[in-house]
């Protein structure tokens, strides 16, 4: 028992990872558009603002985990144990 690592406990579990005033979905974005921007320039440098926060305003009218259904149901990621977004009959 003595070579456990101990880390401490969060205070509240429900409160998302973030950096800053960021949340990870929102630092993706914000470093996607830093990508564009560093690559392309011009109008991009204007995307790495207004994107994350035209972003976060969406996000606080929309349910937790919205991001991640939407990906799911344009066919970008593949959730585990989930049927496909288009079956519309299930057998048990």
């Amino acid at each position: 028992m003595s070579d456990e690592v101990k880390r401490a406990f969060p205070q509240y579990l429900s409160n998302p990872f973030q950096i800053l005033w960021y949340e990870s979905d929102e630092l993706a974005l914000f470093m996607f558009f830093l990508m564009l921007a560093l690559m392309y320039g011009s109008v991009f440098w204007f995307f790495l603002f207004a994107g994350p926060y035209v972003y976060s305003r969406i996000k606080r009218q929309k349910p937790r985990g919205f991001l991640c259904h939407l990906l799911y149901m344009a066919g970008i990621i593949r959730m585990k144990n989930y049927p496909g977004y288009f079956e519309k009959e299930f057998f048990e």
